[in-house]
């Protein structure tokens, strides 16, 4: 059964913004040439939130994705440049990505936060804005 993996962060300013498009960039070319990736979609949300959908063949190759290359780069650098992050990953039967309400349904019910050195409010208190293409 295939995995869906969802991401949301939020930058804390939008002085970050230039740093984390080349490894935004980077990321998605990686991830769409990574061996059991079965798509992938990106969403600039409003007010520098930003989401991403996977779908892997399974977990063993989500996270040696997740670990490589530039994700791996951005990785270390996002628990300064986020107020908020979160992460959710669930089994479906079809490796279709779903939609964006789908995505925020399973993040509210289903993900949790990823660590941040400087929280919001609303990353404290597990309160992921609903994306503005549902």
């Amino acid at each position: 059964m295939p995995l869906i993996s969802v991401t949301r962060l939020k930058l804390r300013n939008v002085f970050y913004l230039p740093r984390l498009i080349p490894f935004s960039l980077r990321s998605t070319w990686q991830a769409q040439r990574a061996e059991g990736n079965l798509g992938v979609k990106l969403l600039q949300d409003r007010n520098l939130a930003f989401w991403t959908c996977t779908a892997w063949t399974d977990e063993a190759t989500m996270r040696q994705f997740m670990r490589a290359a530039a994700h791996g780069q951005a990785m270390t650098k996002l628990a300064d440049w986020c107020s908020e992050a979160s992460v959710v990953h669930w089994h479906q039967d079809q490796p279709e990505l779903p939609n964006w309400q789908e995505a925020h349904r399973r993040m509210i019910n289903e993900g949790r936060p990823s660590k941040v050195r400087y929280p919001s409010a609303a990353h404290q208190a597990f309160q992921v804005d609903p994306p503005r293409k549902a």
